[in-house]
């Protein structure tokens, strides 16, 4: 099973390692990746051209806000109700299931999260939790966390009345402005992503954002967008932004009229497998 949304990879000089696209790939997973046409000839070496979709530029200078902004302009341009972005060093999707965290090789839960999601009528942003913050034999993990921050594959409402904007943190930045506009957000547990540590890669915005003080200056611009609930610390050996999201828990779900859930656990057709 497959998601209904369209699935878009924003990569960038990462044509030789691809991880999200393979790993798509792996699950049977439709998607479009989305590049600067100077690498064209790179990417489609590697990748099936019909699934690269190019840029009208290149090299702006901001990260990849250009081309998450396309990228959306793109789904509603489709006719979609959501679309996923997804960051281009995505290493294996996960289900979490009896505090195991479980390798999946379709598209199922996506389509499950999808589903959840369009229940309700006020989620502005879902995704997926990362494996390094949801740990096995973990039983006080819930299924979701509502109102905090989504990163690296996002479920966006196409109809948000915002963009992506800036040139660090803004996946922090779109979530803070959804929910301070009173949206919910949905982070999956029950759902998990493992992503390559950030820096740990060449391409992407490694070099164009966090060489040097690139870290401080990633802090110091969420705190100039969010002084209300965004401040700098140092941890890990590092400065990081902290962000307060306890503000946004007034932020409930509202359930679409005559909705009709069924009773009982609706497993999508998943089971346990082993692989070899």
């Amino acid at each position: 099973m497959n998601p209904s949304y369209p699935v878009y990879i924003v990569s960038k000089g990462r044509w030789d390692t691809r991880l999200t696209s393979r790993v798509l790939d792996k699950m049977g997973v439709p998607y479009r990746i989305v590049i600067e046409p100077h690498e064209f000839r790179e990417y489609s070496t590697v990748i099936e051209p019909s699934k690269i979709l190019v840029l009208p530029f290149s090299n702006l200078g901001q990260g990849s806000i250009p081309a998450r902004n396309w990228i959306w302009d793109h789904a509603l341009d489709s006719g979609a109700a959501r679309h996923w972005i997804l960051d281009d060093n995505l290493r294996a999707f996960y289900r979490s299931n009896r505090n195991k965290r479980l390798y999946v090789g379709s598209g199922t839960v996506m389509k499950a999260a999808e589903d959840f999601v369009d229940r309700y009528e006020n989620v502005g942003l879902a995704g997926f939790n990362y494996t390094m913050f949801v740990m096995d034999d973990c039983e006080s993990t819930p299924p979701f966390y509502l109102n905090t921050r989504i990163y690296s594959c996002i479920l966006v409402k196409n109809d948000l009345p915002f963009r992506w904007r800036g040139r660090f943190n803004e996946d922090t930045d779109l979530s803070l402005r959804v929910l301070k506009s009173g949206l919910a957000t949905v982070l999956f547990n029950a759902f998990l992503v493992e992503k390559r540590t950030t820096m740990t890669m060449k391409g992407g915005n490694t070099e164009e954002l966090y060489e040097g003080d690139g870290r401080l200056q990633m802090a110091r611009s969420l705190v100039e967008q969010h002084p209300d609930v965004a401040s700098i610390t140092w941890k890990f050996k590092r400065w990081q932004h902290q962000v307060n999201y306890r503000p946004f828990r007034k932020n409930k779900l509202i359930r679409k009229p005559g909705l009709d859930v069924p009773p009982g656990i609706n497993n999508y057709g998943m089971v346990l497998a082993h692989e070899g």
